[in-house]
This record gives structure tokens, C-alpha cells and sequence, in this order.
């Protein structure tokens, strides 16, 4: 009787422990009005000069210059994201209006100004009224305000959803922008930027979510999930049994200490020419890294969820690319494994064969990423024969050092392509910085016992694991890798998140490159 109380409760703490509210948030609506809000509060855009627009110069009409006044007694200068709360003068029917600095007309701003300009409007509004009232900035673009829209949605993303205080709840549910151009800057919206946008909301949802709630199987459910629906969408999940197989000894080996077994996820979006190579998005997924045997230190492997960023940012830029009907063939390949001491969990000094039949000595658990993507990158290579092969992982803490919170490292063997992928970044503000790889971090992992080691050599430890990636995709075939370990995540606000958690990075960079380069 004790021991089947045992099981019982057992049974109900797991149950408990693993199926609390995990509905996925729904992202952020936006809608365009033509019309200025009768009551409530108002985000107004001013220019440097003192110019409203239209909206703002209706108002001002109907309070007696109430704006203008308002302008001038709290010496608004309005400079580019500053803000300034007055009370709305009488006779607007509103209540409070929050000032936003558009900053000079003269100024050339990017569409990446833009939606920064809308992300930090809509923050600073959460923070005075607890929700973002409509927003009217008067900028007479269509292209401009269903940027602005965008930045504003982005910037209203906050993963609030095990808060139980609703006081503490900040996500948005609904967005309005006020524009003459409304019909324009909606159909913009939607077929530019709106599947971008959902693509970067459900990618942060992934990886922000405990380790309790995601793991390879519900990484699988879940994007399936966001896929359910979407034209010229094939999926194709690759479990522990397929990978013995096909030989996948790298990422079988790190699923091997945890009781929730490794997957590959293959999800394709064939929608250019019939007999067109396609693109390959290959993500790092690890859904939790305690380092395996080689044991991270406890202090910080709470922000382990996070390594799985590459392979929520790939399937992030497949939904993206195929919300908006690109016309182009790509695959994203998700490698995923939760890398736990295990009883069966493999250890430094093992060797395990690839499947590209390359063999691997294990220096460290701890460098676990590289292995899942040597299987990965290898199946996507022959399996699909791609124009362009592009990695995405948090791979090395060494990367993060060299770049910091603004760059990604991005390493290849084929130089002509850095120069696209840094336009790309700019204009996306996904940013990304080249480092060096070159032979001499070929021969650096080379090994005594097998035919390469995962760590340990004597050279740049994100170059080294930038060419062990590299020994798993033929040299004929264009390929790039960017380590996000500096930038997947962060704990302050940007103007394109205000929760701390991912960034999603690589959905935005890779979208606008694709487009760029390929459509």
C-alpha cells in the first residue's frame, strides 16, 4: 500500500511539475485605424521643429493650440525616442498623451530606426499606463508605419505567463497605429512583416520556456504545432531509433544521459523552382546543457535553456519565410538532445562515429553542440545537396567574448559571402562580425585516437569549434556558421524586447539576407 502511495504521488508531482499553463502566449495583434481615438490616452508623435502632422495638428485645433501650449511649457524638444507625458488638453476627449520625439525631418531614418523608434515608444507606454494606447505618428509611408507597427509589436513582447500576480503581467494584447495610409500600411504589414514577426514571438516563447516544458519531443509538438496550416510545409522528425540507424553515433551520443531521448527535426518549405537547390538553416538544440559528465558550474546553468536558440531561430526563419510566401526552397533542420550525467550518459575519453563515418573522440561533454550539429550538418549536406548550408548555434563562450552583446561571430570558408551577411545584419540589426578560420584550425582538432576531438586544441576555442563544424560539410558546398552564444539571450531591455530571455537572433538576419540574395 506504501509503495503504490508512492507511485501515485510520484506519478502527480511529474504531472505537476510538467503540464502547468503551458499554452503558448499569442503574439501581439496590430491593426491600422484611420481615426484618432474619442477617450483614453494617445502616443503622439513630434517632430524636432514642432511639427504634428495631421492628427496631432487636428488636436491642437480642437483644444486652442492645447498641444503646441503643452510642447512649449514642458520644453519638449523632441529629440529621436525621447518622450514627454502631458495631460491631454481639454476638449480632446482624451485623458493623457504621451509625447514621442521623431527627432529631425531632415534625417534619414531606416526602417530599422523606425521599428527601434516604435519598440521603445511602446515600452515607455507600458510603463506609464501599464498598456499601449493607439499610436500616431503622422510619418505620411505606408512602408514606414508598418515598420513602426512591427518595432512596436517586437518591442511589446514580454514572457509573463507563470507571473500568477496579473499586476506584474505586461504583454500586449492588441496594437493600434493611426494612419492616413491605413489600407496601404496594413497590406505591408501583412505580407512583410507580420509572419516576421509571429516567427520572432514563438521562437522567444521556445527558448524561454523552463527546461521542464521543453525538451526534443515538446520542441517537436510545439513547432508542429505553429506549423499546422501553412502551404508547402513537410515535416519529417528523426527519433533515437533512426539515428542508430543512419549511424548518428554524435548526436545519439549526447541524448544518451537523459531519459527524454534526442531528435532531428527536418521541416522543408519548397515553394521557388521545381529543380532548385535549396537552403539549409542546420540549429543548435540543446535543450538543457548541464555539461554531461564534464559538469558545468551550478551558478549560472539555470540560463542553460537557452542553448537551444539556433534550432528555435531556424524554424523561427522557415515560419517567417513561409508566412510570407517566399519564393524559395529552404529546409531548417532542428539537432536536438538534452545533455544530462546520466547513468548511460557517454564520457571524456569515449569515441563515437558520426554519420558521416568520421570518428570523434570526446575531450568534453561539455562541448556537446558541435557533436549534435556534426550528424546534422552531415544529413543535411548529402541528404539535400544545398546552394548554401548556414549554421546557427550558441556554441562557444570564447565567441561571446569577442563580440560581446552586439555581434555574432560568423566564420566560412568561403569569404565572398561575409559581405552580404554584414549588409544583412545592419539593416536587420541582427549584426555579425567575421573571425578567423583557416587550416591551421583544421589540423588543430585533428586527434591521436580518432579522427577529430570535440575539445581541448591548441588554438581559438570559437575557431576550433567553427572548423569541427566545418569537417562535417563538404568543401564544395557554400557554407556559414554563426556562433550566437554572446547574443541569444539577454537580460536587459532593447528596443525590439522589453522581457528579459531570447532575442530570437537570426530570424531577422536571415530573413532579410534570404530575401535579399535569393527571392
Amino acid at each position: 500500500m506504501k509503495i503504490w502511495s508512492l507511485i501515485v504521488l510520484t506519478s502527480l508531482s511529474l504531472n505537476l511539475a510538467q503540464a502547468h499553463n503551458h499554452k503558448d502566449s499569442l503574439p501581439t495583434a496590430v491593426e491600422f485605424s484611420e481615426s484618432l481615438p474619442v477617450s483614453g490616452n494617445l502616443l503622439l508623435g513630434v517632430y524636432a521643429d514642432g511639427s504634428l502632422g495631421q492628427y496631432g495638428s487636428t488636436l491642437d485645433k480642437s483644444t486652442n493650440g492645447g498641444i503646441n501650449h503643452a510642447i512649449k511649457a514642458t520644453e519638449f524638444e523632441a529629440k529621436k525616442d525621447s518622450t514627454q507625458l502631458i495631460t491631454a488638453p481639454k476638449g480632446s476627449g482624451l485623458a493623457q498623451i504621451l509625447l514621442v520625439g521623431l527627432g529631425d525631418k531632415a534625417d534619414k531614418l531606416t526602417h530599422l530606426d523606425w521599428q527601434n523608434l516604435g519598440g521603445n515608444a511602446v515600452q515607455t507606454a507600458v510603463t506609464t499606463f501599464k498598456t499601449a494606447p493607439a499610436m500616431a505618428f503622422d510619418v505620411n509611408d505606408s512602408e514606414i508605419t508598418a515598420n513602426l507597427a512591427f518595432g512596436a509589436k517586437l518591442g511589446a513582447y514580454y514572457f509573463d505567463k507563470y507571473y500568477t500576480d496579473e499586476e506584474r503581467h505586461k504583454q500586449q494584447t492588441k496594437l493600434t497605429l493611426i494612419t492616413q495610409q491605413a489600407a496601404a500600411a496594413e497590406h505591408f504589414y501583412k505580407t512583410e512583416l507580420s509572419s516576421v514577426a509571429n516567427a520572432i514571438w514563438h521562437a522567444r516563447n521556445v527558448a524561454n520556456e523552463p527546461a521542464n516544458v521543453i525538451f526534443p519531443q515538446s520542441f517537436v509538438e510545439r513547432w508542429e504545432s505553429h506549423f499546422d496550416g501553412m502551404k508547402n510545409i513537410k515535416i519529417k522528425v528523426l527519433d533515437e531509433k533512426d539515428m542508430i540507424k543512419q549511424n548518428m553515433g554524435a548526436i545519439y551520443g549526447v541524448g544518451r544521459g537523459s531519459k527524454r531521448p534526442p531528435r532531428m527535426m527536418v521541416v522543408e518549405f519548397m515553394n521557388g523552382n521545381s529543380d532548385e537547390a535549396p537552403i539549409l538553416l542546420v540549429g543548435k538544440g540543446i535543450t538543457f546543457d548541464t555539461g554531461g559528465i564534464s559538469l558545468k558550474n551550478p551558478t549560472n546553468m539555470w540560463n542553460m535553456k537557452f542553448d537551444m536558440s539556433g534550432a528555435a531561430s531556424v524554424m523561427g526563419t522557415l515560419y517567417a519565410l513561409a508566412g510570407r510566401d517566399a519564393k524559395v526552397n529552404v529546409v531548417a533542420v532542428a539537432a536536438l538532445a538534452e545533455n544530462m550525467p546520466g547513468g548511460n550518459a557517454q564520457r571524456p575519453g569515449d569515441v563515437v562515429t558520426s554519420m558521416s563515418g568520421k570518428t570523434i573522440s570526446i575531450r568534453s561533454t561539455d562541448a556537446e553542440g558541435r557533436l549534435v550539429l556534426a550528424d546534422g550538418n552531415y544529413y543535411a549536406d548529402v541528404t539535400y545537396d544545398p546552394k548554401l548550408l548556414i549554421n546557427l548555434a550558441t556554441l562557444t563562450g570564447s565567441a561571446s567574448r569577442a563580440t560581446g552583446k552586439d555581434y555574432a561571430a560568423m566564420f566560412t570558408r568561403h569569404d565572398e559571402l561575409v559581405s552580404d551577411f554584414i549588409t544583412a545584419g545592419k539593416a536587420s540589426g541582427d549584426q555579425v562580425w567575421q573571425l578567423p578560420l583557416n587550416d591551421n584550425h583544421f589540423k588543430a582538432i585533428e586527434h591521436t585516437v580518432a579522427d577529430v576531438m570535440n575539445s581541448g586544441p591548441d588554438a581559438p576555442g570559437a575557431s576550433a569549434g567553427a572548423a569541427f563544424l566545418g569537417t562535417f560539410v563538404r568543401e564544395t558546398t557554400p557554407w556559414v556558421h554563426f556562433d550566437i552564444a554572446g547574443v541569444a539571450y539577454r537580460d536587459d531591455a532593447t528596443p525590439s524586447k522589453a522581457s528579459p530571455g531570447s532575442t530570437s537572433f537570426g530570424i531577422r538576419l536571415l530573413n532579410n539576407y534570404i530575401k535579399a540574395n535569393f527571392e
